[in-house]
């Protein structure tokens, strides 16, 4: 009884900071936005694009790999145990210690980057695609689109440094529920590489420079904004950086026994990334089209799913480390609730709408129609990956929170395998085209989730995943309603306001979904779901 009292006071507090986090993120994932809209404007597919996108997933892997997936969560995991069992003092220690450990393992891996980057490059890009001739006269002495890659790969290794030291302090400020901040600071990322990507445009070619080394540029200027900015939050919760290492220590041998696993399973999906990139550089654009299909499927991953996560994953660690295993399971199946009920609404607007909001925010200056058809294609297939892929981080940190990495390590190797399986099969023998590696995502990502909450239920004994039945039978009929109404709104609005100008376009989509929106907030309130029951409130108190 107990615990049913503090149940609505907990659910408050998780819809209330995933809420901010949500906030946060779409300032951010809009910037992202921003960021390609002017990559688009100011660089082809077939070249400038195609060269900062490959370059960019380099280290960019690497950052996934260690910083924001590894590193960040085994990181949150034992904070908290370590400020509740031995002090504050001793969870600011470890604190320092990861900070010293990740500077020089990752200085080592950096110089070692530039260094192989052209065997990199060459090892990933060996396709046709990145063999391209270039007019050394147009494109500041570089020969191929496999040398420009290169070179700005070279450029922007050190931004792996900058953003795992933003990792850390974001992995500190949410032990102190501390989230905003921490989200937001990613926007300022993006205001780097638009800065730098601008300026590259107009001012590179005066210094002899190739316009896209001012992408490259901007990553880095980027990547310290993102650390910089969240310092002086971090500042207010007391805490200072000091020097200290140790390996001993038995904390933070904690932190590297639960990293090991967890890098060898994120490894296995990174590799699935790099045998994409391997696929994508069979044609020329093909990495430009699915790269910005990624995108924006990740605005509504980030702006829910991530979001959701980040909350959860300490309040999981806690209930887990107070053996509470009721709370966390009710929590988790509410964490779930909520990713579905934004998520499937959110595929169903990008499948649906996939060329309109492609040409809406993409198409112009160097990007045209062709462009917009294939990265619309892309992007419908890889919406199917959204709810799924959303739903795995959550209870893969459910696994986190049992300090179980092993067992999300074992199921990503087995749907990455699947998913290169299907690539070759899509590329080389069925579909032989750049959307069927969407296609393949979507699939895979579904799978995954599967395997992971059925494992996960295992663990626990019992999830009451029953529950979630009504639920789900609910959000569907609801879902399939919003569609077509969906579909049918944009199709009378469309004849009203043609595509001629981008305000006319905007207007069609923002009208489209503002008349869908409500209906499917109305039919799922009307079907008394607890998810619109909450958002009806919020609207009525900021009607007041």
């Amino acid at each position: 009884m107990p615990d049913q009292k503090k149940q609505p006071a907990t659910e408050k507090s998780l819809g209330r900071s995933a809420g901010v986090v949500s906030i946060a993120i779409m300032a951010s994932r809009l910037l992202g936005l921003v960021r390609e809209k002017v990559i688009a404007h100011y660089f082809s597919a077939a070249v400038g694009a195609d060269a900062f996108t490959a370059a960019f997933r380099i280290p960019n892997l690497i950052r996934e790999l260690f910083a924001e997936g590894a590193l960040s969560k085994a990181f949150i995991t034992t904070f908290p145990d370590t400020e509740a069992k031995e002090g504050s003092a001793a969870a600011e220690l470890l604190a320092n210690r990861i900070f010293i450990l990740t500077a020089l393992v990752l200085s080592i891996i950096t110089a070692a980057g530039i260094y192989a980057t052209p065997f990199i490059v060459k090892t990933m890009l060996p396709g046709e695609g990145f063999a391209l001739s270039l007019d050394p006269l147009q494109h500041f002495g570089f020969t191929t689109k496999g040398e420009l890659t290169v070179f700005l790969a070279r450029i922007m290794f050190p931004f792996l440094m900058l953003v795992s030291f933003a990792a850390i302090v974001m992995g500190l400020l949410n032990t102190k529920k501390i989230f905003g901040i921490p989200a937001l600071a990613s926007a300022f990322f993006n205001i780097g590489a638009i800065a730098g990507g601008i300026a590259g445009y107009y001012w590179g070619p005066q210094f002899q420079m190739h316009p896209a080394t001012g992408l490259a540029l901007g990553v880095l200027a980027g990547g310290f904004m993102q650390f910089a900015v969240q310092l002086p939050s971090l500042w207010r919760t007391g805490f200072r950086f000091h020097f200290s290492f140790s390996l001993r220590n038995k904390r933070v041998q904690q932190v590297m026994l639960l990293m090991g696993p967890a890098i060898f399973g994120a490894a296995v999906f990174q590799i699935s990334i790099f045998i994409n990139s391997i696929f994508a550089s069979e044609g020329i654009g093909w990495m430009t089209w699915l790269n910005r299909a990624f995108r924006l499927m990740h605005l509504p991953l980030g702006v829910f799913g991530v979001a959701i996560s980040t909350v959860a994953l300490p309040n999981f660690a806690r209930l887990v480390a107070a053996n509470n295993l009721g709370a966390f399971r009710t929590g988790l199946l509410r964490a779930l609730r909520l990713s579905f009920f934004l998520t499937i609404p959110a595929t169903i607007v990008l499948m649906l709408l996939a060329e309109p909001i492609c040409r809406l925010i993409f198409e112009g200056g160097k990007t045209g129609p062709i462009d917009t058809s294939q990265t619309a294609r892309a992007l419908f297939f890889m919406a199917l990956a959204i709810a799924g892929y959303s739903a795995a981080k959550i209870t893969t940190d459910g696994f986190y929170a049992f300090k179980d990495t092993r067992t999300p390590m074992i199921i990503s190797a087995v749907t990455v395998c699947l998913n290169i399986g299907l690539n070759y099969l899509f590329i080389y023998h069925i579909f032989h085209t750049h959307w069927s590696l969407a296609l393949s995502t979507g699939l895979t990502q579904n799978l995954n989730f599967i395997l992971l909450i059925w494992f996960l239920r295992k663990k626990t004994g019992t999830l009451a995943l029953q529950k979630l039945l009504p639920f789900l039978a609910k959000l569907l009929a609801s879902s399939i309603l919003f569609g077509i109404v969906l579909y049918y709104s944009y199709l009378a609005f469309s004849q009203i306001l043609p595509a001629e100008s981008i305000l006319n376009q905007f207007v069609v989509i923002l009208a489209t979904l503002t008349i869908s929106g409500s209906f499917f907030i109305f039919c799922t309130y009307f079907l008394k779901m607890e998810e619109a029951v909450s958002a009806a409130g919020v609207l009525a108190k900021l009607r007041k």
